[in-house]
């Protein structure tokens, strides 16, 4: 599918990984919508790409209908908003469990849901889910985003089956550990050495390429990584053993602390 000249709604616009999102998409043509929950983050990358924008809180269900009524003209949606969830499930109230499972799962399925519908009358259309290679393989401490993401992963792959024939695809992109935005850029963590990390602008490429190409499943990662991932996915318990000689979990508690300390 040409992105040039076609309707596209992104979420979670106003992050690292949605800024270059946004620049990426408006450089191929794109007629973009922007949506977060920063008005003013919001208004100021519109002026950027000269894009519209929506103001949308995804944990709240009404914004997510809103969302959908404001965007019916949508030909691609790009679900890229998410929250990082990472921490022990204990250490979670009630409500930082819907919150959690209402953006990073529940909204990006009633989104294509929604849109979907106005897609597939008209014979044309795309889906973009941003996941996490941690839809594949799971690690300690990030037991609600593993369930999130696994999620995802599984409501892409068979919405794609879903919808074959219909003129609407159905993509899922996946990055690995990615630097300079999203988890590691705002607590200062470190990546688990040994394994290299990849730009936002990959991820950017990642989704163009999964529009065009009609891409099921795209991995932003290097080899290693994708290597692990499979692996992890196929022998979970090799894994589990794995992970907990190299330490791999490491990084994900310095994240963890890093957001209690900005609570």
């Amino acid at each position: 599918m040409d992105l040039s000249g076609s309707n596209v709604l992104l979420t979670g616009a106003t992050g690292g990984i949605g800024a270059a999102l946004a620049s990426r998409l408006a450089a191929q043509g794109a007629r973009l919508t922007l949506s977060g929950r920063r008005e003013e983050a919001l208004k100021a990358a519109a002026g950027v790409h000269g894009a519209r924008t929506v103001v949308a809180d995804l944990a709240v269900r009404s914004d997510v209908v809103m969302l959908a009524e404001a965007c019916a003209g949508t030909d691609v949606l790009v679900a890229n908003a998410a929250l990082p969830a990472s921490g022990d499930l204990l250490d979670y109230t009630e409500e930082q469990l819907d919150r959690a499972l209402d953006v990073n799962l529940r909204a990006p399925v009633l989104l294509a849901r929604l849109l979907a519908a106005h897609m597939t009358a008209r014979g044309r259309g795309h889906i973009v889910l941003v996941g996490s290679l941690s839809g594949k393989a799971a690690t300690g401490s990030t037991s609600l985003y593993n369930a999130t993401k696994f999620g995802l992963r599984g409501f892409a792959l068979a919405l794609r089956q879903e919808l074959r024939g219909t003129g609407v695809g159905v993509s899922l992109v996946q990055p690995g550990f990615v630097r300079d935005a999203g988890m590691f850029a705002a607590t200062g963590a470190t990546p688990p050495g040994g394994i290299r990390t990849v730009t936002p602008r990959q991820v950017a490429d990642g989704v163009v390429r999964a529009v065009r190409r009609d891409r099921c499943e795209v991995n932003v990662a290097p080899l290693e990584l994708r290597v692990l991932s499979a692996v992890a996915g196929q022998f979970p318990g090799f894994a589990e053993r794995i992970q907990a000689r190299a330490g791999l979990d490491g990084p994900v508690r310095q994240i963890v602390e890093a957001q209690r300390t900005h609570r």
